[in-house]
């Protein structure tokens, strides 16, 4: 009863497996962007680390807050030039998309009002320095919650309008990258504050560990089968000469398994993704399928 018990768990398991795998973002097929990409309409951001080589805590910690960015932004892109011609049977999972992109953006803002910045603040001790950013959330969370609004409140996914999305996101576009954008020239300042630590002393060393564990938790916290695989799966790998292509540092089984694994349970909502399993710019999917059509 016991060897039959086992060899009916490994069955179950490798079947399992293998549904998985067949479902798994590596083996869509990829095509080089011929077309308008995710690099507009949004504006994506240079990093600070590329643009002055500098490597203190702040310009690091406002580099990777840029790319998470730049990630967001290439979802917005992304949503943005499919929204119109995303066909009728693929409605159901372009909003199942978007609505993970919703998830991502709010999870973003929630953890950096609630943990980062007030960490920040109190390593400057100066609780002042992210006034104008609080200004700058407010600016577009209305339109970002009319966002989320109207592709929940849809009755079916045949109702999805791409024209009344594209109005809803344009009301929050200008403040929403203008915000992304002075966010991360803010805290590359940083570096310049009278009580900034010193590099080789224990506060510069615990302000470290403090943006590592901040950068480690914030995306997976919002959810490891979708966030996660949207982050990963609009991470180009080849921007700025290559210089982030193992970014987020993490051991590549962990990496194929985070975009493949955890990737597959909602697997045809990432064929609107900006980047491949591999992290190359491919042709977005409606222009693809529309060519079909």
């Amino acid at each position: 009863m016991g060897l039959i018990s086992t060899r009916l768990i490994i069955t179950t398991l490798v079947t399992l497996l293998g549904f998985i795998l067949t479902r798994a973002p590596f083996l869509m097929t990829s095509v080089a962007p011929s077309k308008p990409w995710a690099d507009g309409p949004l504006r994506l951001i240079t990093t600070p680390q590329f643009q002055t080589k500098k490597t203190d805590i702040f310009t690091s910690g406002a580099t990777h807050m840029a790319l998470l960015h730049n990630s967001i932004f290439r979802g917005y892109n992304s949503i943005y030039h499919q929204a119109p011609l995303v066909a009728e049977k693929d409605k159901a999972d372009f909003v199942g998309y978007c609505l993970t992109w919703y998830k991502f953006v709010k999870s973003h803002h929630d953890d950096e009002e609630a943990t980062l910045f007030t960490k920040i603040e109190e390593l400057l001790k100066d609780n002042t320095i992210f006034e104008e950013t609080h200004k700058e959330h407010e600016s577009f969370l209305e339109g970002l919650a009319e966002f989320k609004k109207y592709l929940s409140g849809l009755k079916v996914p045949s109702d999805f309008s791409g024209e009344e999305l594209l109005e809803i996101m344009k009301s929050f576009q200008q403040p929403f990258e203008q915000h992304f954008h002075n966010e991360i020239a803010t805290i590359s300042k940083f570096a310049d504050h009278p009580n900034a630590p010193k590099q080789g002393t224990p506060e510069n060393d615990a302000a470290t560990a403090t943006f590592k564990a901040w950068g480690k938790s914030t995306v997976t916290k919002a959810g490891v089968t979708d966030v996660v695989p949207f982050f990963l799966l609009n991470l180009d790998r080849t921007v700025e000469n290559g210089m982030w292509a193992n970014w987020p540092p993490m051991p590549a089984p962990i990496r194929w398994g985070l975009i493949n694994l955890a990737g597959a349970w909602h697997s045809r909502w990432w064929r609107f993704a900006s980047c491949d399993a591999a992290g190359q710019q491919q042709e977005l999917w409606a222009y693809r399928a529309d060519a079909k059509a």
